[in-house]
């Protein structure tokens, strides 16, 4: 089964990223404000997360 990253951001920590397990952060300008926040497997995400990260490579999520 696939896993994905979590990545959380420190300045607004309702926003969550997703990709690929060990496929580190994408290109953002803003790299320093997210953090690593552990690995899910695909079963536990919404099929909009699976489908986000399938098509772009990341997918961003509300954690609230």
């Amino acid at each position: 089964m696939e896993e994905y990253d979590l990545y959380i951001n420190v300045k607004k920590p309702a926003i969550g990223l997703y990709v690929r397990k060990g496929a580190g952060l994408p290109n953002l300008a803003d790299k320093n404000d997210w953090v690593f926040d552990g690995t899910a497997a695909q079963d536990l995400l919404p099929p909009s997360v699976v489908a986000g990260v399938a098509a772009d490579g990341h997918a961003f999520r509300d954690m609230d």
